[in-house]
């Protein structure tokens, strides 16, 4: 499995006919005033500028809580040597998370994600999102600039015990990563095979979702509707598709983040933000979150 290169400025100017080399330049000139940031190619200005429909203010906002998020979420995104870390690998075996070939008619593309062990006491939420994030940010290096991206999640043979493992600050942690950080065109969060319990994990997730995720929020209890959003083809076997079998495309997935070891090694190194050169105030993980403690967490037998 080949590692994936960052995809060249030169194909993203000739991709996107709204990239402007002037808007690149004025964002590096306003990282240049800010030395807290890492060292930020013209491709992830071009990604960070495209995921904002090229409008630069919104997108330096999206720069800033991008890296800074990072930077304070260590659980997500430090010790991602798919390797050598034995949680890690422990989340490969709980769950499948992949990014599927193929896209919607709108031109959308699809991260997908699925239970492989169902035993609740097998899930650890964070190193799960860990690994989620890992899939998404191989994904957007690969890519680059896209056209939509949805979020597939079937949640067949969730239970309870699941829901019990998660906690309201994990989920806003995420949940405010996503909708500010991420340079991505969220078209839609889908979720498949939905049960009683995702009644409760919404319950957990919706303090913390604008109204902007909510009104693309969809949850389907059959294939049949969630048919209107996307090609339920593109889906593996397992989820009612035609991609071909889970555990397969799961492997070849595993194959993929291990051949791009060395990059998420390289990422926690020289990409984060540096707190003692912020102009101003520095940041920290009560800052950006609030306290741990003023969460209560779900506790479920």
């Amino acid at each position: 499995m080949a590692v994936i290169p960052k995809v060249p400025f030169e194909e993203l100017l000739k991709r996107e006919p709204e990239l402007k080399e002037s808007d690149i330049q004025a964002l590096r000139e306003w990282c240049s005033k800010q030395p807290h940031l890492p060292k930020i190619s013209p491709t992830e200005l071009a990604v960070f500028l495209h995921s904002n429909y090229y409008r630069v203010e919104p997108t330096k906002n999206t720069i800033e809580t991008f890296y800074t998020i990072r930077s304070h979420i260590p659980e997500f995104f430090n010790n991602r040597d798919p390797f050598g870390v034995k949680e890690l690998r422990q989340a490969f075996n709980t769950a499948c998370y992949m990014q599927l070939d193929g896209t919607t008619p709108e031109g959308y593309q699809i991260a997908y994600g699925r239970f492989i062990d169902l035993d609740p006491s097998h899930y650890v939420y964070n190193d799960c999102m860990k690994y989620w994030n890992m899939v998404t940010d191989l994904w957007i290096r690969q890519m680059g600039t896209m056209k939509g991206h949805l979020f597939v999640v079937d949640i067949d043979g969730i239970t309870f015990g699941h829901a019990g493992r998660l906690s309201p600050m994990g989920l806003k942690k995420y949940l405010t990563f996503l909708q500010e950080g991420l340079p991505v065109r969220l078209k839609g969060l889908h979720f498949l095979n939905s049960m009683p319990v995702m009644e409760i994990i919404l319950g957990m997730m919706k303090p913390f979702m604008k109204k902007e995720l909510m009104d693309i929020l969809h949850i389907h209890t059959s294939n049949e509707t969630a048919a209107k959003f996307f090609p339920i083809e593109l889906l593996p076997n397992e989820s009612g598709g035609k991609a071909g079998s889970l555990m397969e495309l799961h492997a070849k997935n595993i194959k993929r983040l291990e051949a791009n070891r060395d990059w998420f090694l390289e990422d926690e190194q020289t990409m984060r933000v540096n707190e003692a050169l912020r102009p101003g105030k520095q940041k920290t993980a009560t800052d950006l979150f609030g306290v741990e403690g003023s969460f209560k967490k779900l506790d479920i037998d």
